[in-house]
């Protein structure tokens, strides 16, 4: 029987239990990114919520605390700029993942913009690989569990490395 596209991949990794999810906000005003993404993380165990917009997004911000924000840098009621300006005087500490089809440049400046403040940003380009999205995620849940970060790749892990850094 063919597996669904919706299933996950078996892997050596731990559980999901094992492993802290991360909350995440997805910013993009886009459905059917905002899909995606919420998608592949809630498949990874994490919780999403998503704002639509720049307004919605600061609104959310103000009210609730997250790991990892995937912003979008062209809203249509505003510039991602604006949400990681409200982050960085909202002291974020969590991690930023700008998925954007802005070209290099400007993707670079926001960079360079979430640096001067403070704020760690990654930056993966439209359309999305969702697996450099999911292994975005895992490596931030580990770091956020204190691990090193790995890079996995169909199942295949060198979760070996965390073990030992355990004992």
């Amino acid at each position: 029987m063919p597996r669904s596209s919706l299933s996950p991949i078996p892997s050596n990794l731990p559980d999901v239990a094992e492993r802290r999810a991360l909350q995440l906000l997805v910013v993009d005003d886009d459905a059917t990114q905002r899909s995606l993404i919420t998608v592949a993380a809630k498949q990874a165990g994490h919780e999403v919520t998503v704002a639509p917009s720049v307004a919605e997004a600061i609104e959310k911000l103000r009210t609730a605390r997250f790991d990892c924000v995937t912003l979008d840098l062209v809203l249509e009621d505003g510039d991602g700029i604006d949400v990681l300006r409200e982050m960085a005087e909202a002291k974020f500490a969590g991690a930023v993942i700008v998925i954007s089809g802005m070209d290099g440049k400007r993707r670079s400046a926001a960079r360079s913009f979430a640096r001067s403040v403070g704020i760690e940003l990654q930056s993966l380009p439209k359309p999305l690989d969702l697996a450099a999205l999911r292994i975005s995620l895992a490596n931030l849940g580990k770091t956020a569990m204190g691990l090193p970060a790995i890079h996995t790749w169909g199942g295949v892990a060198s979760d070996a490395i965390v073990e030992r850094h355990r004992t």
